[in-house]
């Protein structure tokens, strides 16, 4: 049934959809298994509408994929299937099926054709290997999600025994095969920041929305054909709730407080213990007195309530309490944050060892080592201290485990980021980077969820969204 036209089409990159082999999966590891976890609660309404007949998003407006699709199903009761699309080659395979490179058939032909990216999984194969409701509760987290930074599904149908959704083509591979082609198999710092910035700012959104996301890596983070990311691969997320809030900072809970002495600030020096010293955004003046210049609130939503006792990720990312089998939840993610930056910056993982059970075991009692005792700069020493702020084993004291991405964005290492501008930021010089001029779902193409998550609109006033 499955059958397709290969195209040697030179304007498309090749991307790869794989899963490390060292990932947790009942297959690589029998205790350790990539299990399911709690359902998220979608109104049967709302999972009941398919893509095309949801809301259109605000950052979908000017998409010409996304009105492709709609034009291609309007006056159908049933949307889509599978005799729309037109196969071109298969350009990934991952835990729960395989990807394929596809176009709409009723707009096959001519430049800047839109292409899609169409994962189809066998139905029975779910079934025997117990992932069924994996595989649902990633469709619903697909229709959850609007943000420039993770996937969009433009469809989904079912065709006799195997199951399909449509999303957002990337044209410039992954993370992982793109660290592999920098001179050391590793990014400069300025490159190393920018990633990290993008997928801050995709983790912020999804603790938002109550996702812990839990899969982070180099893998799952795809290069969209204008060289941002997007995020891929929801089914080990874990669900839960987050309560979006307005909080003071802790070196400030009085909201009228405007100055404080210079000679009571703690020491700049990276190595002080004190954590307070990089969340001040002010400035020094003359008088000796620090004035504050940036608001003294921050928008928190973070899932701090999120708890599972399953064991899931990729062994060389996974935290401490995951490791050691404990109850686990947000913080989870900013453990994977620090071992994605450290990877990113000095071309290996800090605790990976010769078998997964050895590198589970330096998670839970190694201490975390850098490959030279001093820092080459001062933006390495601020890399340094984020990481290791961020691999801190108790997940408690772990940055960004009470107030999320709010905390994490203050830190010195990101201070020349505007995050509220990041999408229009250029892109840092990065060797082997393919930027495709094909229209790959978009004019800047994606790789996997669309939907619609009504709660969240007022919420993205106070949010960093674009």
């Amino acid at each position: 049934m499955f059958e397709f036209l290969l195209e040697s089409d030179s304007e498309f990159g090749s991307e790869t959809l794989n899963s490390s082999q060292s990932s947790m999966s009942s297959e690589s590891c029998s205790s350790l298994g990539r299990l399911s976890f709690d359902g998220l609660e979608i109104p049967a309404k709302m999972s009941s509408l398919s893509p095309e007949k949801l809301p259109l998003k605000p950052h979908k407006s000017s998409d010409s994929a996304w009105e492709a699709i709609r034009f291609a199903s309007s006056g159908r009761k049933d949307g889509l299937n599978f005799g729309d699309f037109k196969l071109l080659r298969r350009i990934g395979s991952g835990d729960l099926g395989h990807v394929y490179l596809c176009r709409l058939r009723s707009s096959c032909s001519g430049e800047g054709t839109c292409v899609y990216a169409m994962k189809v999984v066998d139905k029975e194969e779910l079934a025997l290997k117990h992932k069924i409701e994996r595989s649902k509760t990633e469709k619903r987290i697909l229709k959850m999600l609007d943000h420039p930074f993770l996937p969009t599904l433009y469809a989904e149908f079912d065709e006799s025994h195997y199951s399909c959704v449509v999303m957002e083509y990337c044209s410039g591979g992954d993370l992982h095969t793109l660290r592999h082609r920098q001179s050391g198999k590793c990014f400069s710092l300025s490159a190393a920041r920018f990633y990290a910035a993008e997928v801050l700012v995709a983790l912020e959104y999804l603790h938002m929305l109550g996702i812990v996301y839990r899969d982070l890596k180099p893998e799952n983070v795809l290069i969209r054909s204008d060289g941002h990311i997007m995020l891929s691969d929801f089914d080990l997320s874990l669900c839960s709730d987050a309560i979006p809030a307005v909080e003071y900072p802790d070196f400030s809970p009085d909201p009228t407080m405007t100055t404080i002495s210079a000679s009571a600030l703690p020491s700049t020096n990276v190595a002080h213990k004190t954590s307070s010293f990089w969340c001040l955004p002010n400035r020094v003046f003359r008088s000796g007195t620090v004035r504050t210049v940036a608001t003294t609130r921050q928008f928190v939503a973070e899932p701090v309530t999120a708890r599972s006792y399953s064991f899931v990720g990729t062994h060389e990312y996974v935290s401490p309490e995951v490791a050691a089998g404990k109850s686990h939840g947000n913080a989870v993610d900013w453990w994977a944050l620090g071992i994605f930056i450290y990877e990113l910056i000095y071309g290996r993982t800090p605790f990976s060892g010769e078998t997964n059970e050895a590198t589970l075991r330096n998670i839970l009692k190694e201490p975390l080592v850098f490959p030279t005792r001093s820092p080459s700069s001062e933006s390495e020493m601020y890399a340094r201290d984020l990481i290791s702020r961020l691999l801190i084993k108790d997940p408690l004291e772990r940055l960004g485990s009470k107030k999320g991405a709010a905390e994490v964005k203050t830190h010195p290492f990101f201070k020349r980021v505007n995050f509220a501008l990041i999408r229009s930021s250029m892109l840092p010089e990065i060797p082997g980077l393919r930027r495709s001029k094909t229209t790959s779902s978009s004019e800047s193409c994606r790789y996997r969820s669309k939907s619609i998550s009504a709660t969240t609109t007022a919420a993205m006033a106070a949010f960093d969204y674009f």
